[in-house]
């Protein structure tokens, strides 16, 4: 059985037990509704274009982040940072449109530095001074929340005029979000090509495109390529890869630049969609801790990412199906299971591996074929060294 079989097989097997686990949690609440509600939940996805789209919609920056967090995974390292470089390349993105009135793709390219530089830090700071990787990125997690929502608050133009949050753009009396694309700067939206038309739905735009052609990207450059080579590597051994003659410290700070890059540009793609605002926040967005669970389900496959980020999505759409027989938490509950049970999808592939490869070295063993040196006798059966008296 190929490794790849195994990594999709210990994957389904996560997954199976963690719908299995909701089932029941649906039974002990509302027996006579649970199977119904269940197989809604399971077909809501494909129920209409509209559902299917906004599953489309919620993957693309899902596969970003799982990217972001398998590709440091891939290299040895843990960007638990991922929802801090998403947030603040949303902003960057957000403010190159609405501020500087940029197009779709400059705000993207903005996007892609900001999650960069902020993944630069981390990186830094491992390779330099050997501190956890896993620390600095929760603490810059909240530093790039807290500093979002000050310069939303406070940013100006030259005029004097918070155009971050001018009351004529907001959807709310409150003036909590930022401005909406589709007025303050339609150019800066990402294309839609006709495919809001096609599945009836305004989500649906060429974002899961470019999420997927760069997964194809991040395969091709970490099995590849010689720098994608030496990544691994120095996941794999450091001092190994040190003595081989690669610069370690210098592939530690360039894999957390690279992953904040890619949650960077995940935030970028959900929020130039032009159909979310970015609201001030008093707590982490989700959309990064999930690129961890998208990275897990995936075993740190970039082509992976897309299925996994695929069906992440296709649960959160069809949650909204139990509604409102079972209340909206009763979904989070069973995603949360799923999630968990996730982190378990290595050490289920571990396991697999076990029963599949056996050590099959003394069974049915037989003696070793052997030729004489001349010419004219036939060949000879020699005796092992273990099996000589």
């Amino acid at each position: 059985m190929k490794k790849g079989l195994i990594s999709v097989l210990s994957s389904v097997i996560s997954i199976l037990i963690g719908l299995i686990f909701g089932l029941l949690l649906l039974l002990a609440v509302n027996p006579a509704q649970a199977f119904p509600k269940f197989g809604e939940m399971l077909v809501a996805g494909f129920s209409s274009s509209a559902k299917f789209a906004k599953v489309l919609y919620q993957a693309a920056p899902l596969i970003m982040t799982g990217l972001s967090v398998a590709f440091a995974f891939k290299t040895g390292l843990f960007n638990i940072g991922a929802s801090g470089q998403y947030t603040v390349g949303a902003f960057c993105a957000l403010a190159c449109g609405i501020i500087f009135q940029m197009p779709w793709w400059v705000c993207l390219l903005a996007s892609i530095v900001a999650g960069a530089i902020w993944g630069f830090f981390p990186g830094l700071f491992k390779s330099l001074f050997n501190v956890n990787e896993v620390i600095t990125s929760i603490m810059f997690n909240w530093i790039g929340m807290m500093l979002v929502n000050l310069l939303c608050m406070n940013l100006k133009n030259a005029a004097g005029k918070n155009v971050m949050l001018p009351t004529a753009w907001v959807s709310s009396p409150i003036k909590d979000r930022t401005a909406a694309l589709s007025y303050a700067n339609p150019k800066a939206m990402i294309p839609k090509m006709g495919l809001d038309k096609l599945l009836d739905s305004n989500f649906m735009n060429i974002s899961i495109f470019i999420a997927i052609i760069v997964a194809v990207i991040m395969w091709v450059i970490l099995n590849r390529t010689t720098f994608g080579y030496e990544l691994k590597a120095c996941g794999f051994n450091k001092n190994a890869s040190i003595y081989a003659g690669i610069n370690a410290k210098r592939n530690i700070v360039l894999s957390m630049v690279i992953a904040g890059a890619l949650a960077g540009l995940g935030g970028g793609i959900y929020y130039l969609a032009g159909t979310a605002e970015y609201t001030i926040q008093k707590l982490l967005l989700p959309m990064g801790f999930n690129g961890i669970s998208v990275a897990l389900l995936a075993t740190s496959n970039p082509i992976g990412t897309i299925f996994s980020a695929l069906f992440i999505s296709y649960i959160q759409v069809g949650g909204e199906s139990l509604q409102p027989v079972f209340a909206k938490e009763m979904i989070d509950i069973i995603i949360a299971v799923i999630i968990y049970l996730s982190a378990f999808a290595l050490l289920t592939k571990t396991v697999i591996s076990r029963f599949v490869h056996l050590d099959k070295s003394n069974v049915n063993a037989e003696p070793a074929l052997t030729v004489s040196p001349k010419t004219d006798e036939k060949p000879t059966l020699k005796e092992s060294e273990g099996e000589k008296a």
